[in-house]
């Protein structure tokens, strides 16, 4: 029996996303809370937060990227024709914001305030349209020959632009947990009571796409709700619940990192559906990985590098994170 590399690649994907949607989700979370804390020092404190690591948290992101055109390039050639809008104004948000986050703190004081909306505004578009991505690819694909059979306006739905809000609402919560680990005094507890808010809005939308997406998509239905799939799958919602409690619970409590730990849970556990829901598809509802595959020779020496690149991105990621631990106080240089 072979090694079956498609699915290896699936999963290098499948683990690339979900550090990016982590490491990336708190970092935007962080610009979309910003109109929430109009005091220059506490903005201070929460762009301090990320300074040492928020532009290698994309490398994940350039790794998924990578990954699908030299696995998958069928599938590669075919959500990108038919997501180029929003991935283009998620790429033009995350160049503000990165542009944003370096000039701010060279900015003159009566300038400032214009790279703070730059700021906001880039974190805002940039969570926005991967949401929209995202809820466009759950929606379905269609394609004909091996190419995009769609219009250029297909990704402009209501559950996409409702999955667009509902990321919004998603990275402010682990923008907000991570603030919670990271700050303390007055800017801390203005981060847990946003936190409760933004944990029982990100409870409500999963709970509404929980119904929708079953509703609109009768493989998903059968996926989910047939013998003895319900069985094996009933653990998840159960413990989303476990995991929001989890969250209210800590918050109530002179706890620091098990709210951002709760969070990343609720993330995680949502990220595990979406996966259930599409598994094994490439290009749902029909295009599965071994059909969107690139030839095993091509696949074999890609993945030659990407067992070599992976864990020296994770050593240096790990390695950061140590480095620049514990908190950020007011007054704290920008590193």
């Amino acid at each position: 029996m072979g090694i079956d590399l498609a699915l290896i690649w699936a999963l290098i994907i499948v683990f690339g996303v979900m550090m990016y949607v982590v490491m990336d989700g708190f970092d935007l979370g962080i610009g979309l809370l910003f109109p929430f804390m109009p005091d220059r020092h506490d903005r201070d404190v929460m762009m301090n937060t990320v300074a040492p690591v928020w532009d290698g948290n994309e490398t994940w992101l350039v790794l998924g990227g990578a990954g699908l055109l030299a696995a998958f390039p069928l599938a590669y050639a075919v959500v990108l024709s038919a997501l180029y809008l929003p991935i283009i104004l998620m790429l033009i948000g995350l160049v503000f914001r990165g542009v944003a986050f370096e000039f701010r703190f060279k900015a003159s004081d009566h300038r400032r305030h214009f790279w703070d909306k730059a700021f906001i505004g880039g974190s805002l578009l940039a969570t926005f349209f991967q949401g929209v991505t995202l809820g466009a690819y759950i929606n379905g694909i269609p394609v004909r020959d091996d190419a995009f059979a769609g219009g250029a306006y297909d990704w402009l739905t209501p559950f996409s632009l409702f999955t667009g809000v509902a990321l919004i609402a998603a990275y402010a919560l682990l923008g907000s947990t991570w603030l919670v680990m990271k700050t303390e005094g007055d800017l801390q507890a203005r981060m847990r009571r946003l936190t409760r808010v933004a944990a029982l809005a990100v409870f409500g939308f999963v709970v509404v796409i929980s119904i929708w997406t079953p509703l609109a998509h009768s493989a998903i239905a059968e996926r989910w709700f047939t013998l003895p799939n319900l069985f094996w799958f009933a653990p998840v919602p159960i413990l989303v619940a476990v995991a929001l409690v989890s969250l209210l619970r800590s918050l109530r409590t002179e706890s620091h990192a098990r709210p951002f730990v709760s969070a990343l849970a609720l993330v995680f556990l949502g990220y595990t559906g979406l996966g259930i829901s599409l598994w094994p598809n490439a290009i749902p509802p029909s295009i599965t990985i071994w059909q969107a595959a690139s030839p095993p020779q091509s696949m074999g020496f890609a993945l030659v590098g990407a067992l070599l690149i992976i864990p020296v991105i994770l050593a240096y990621t790990a390695w950061s994170y140590y480095v620049f631990r514990g908190k950020v106080r007011h007054g704290e240089g920008y590193h």
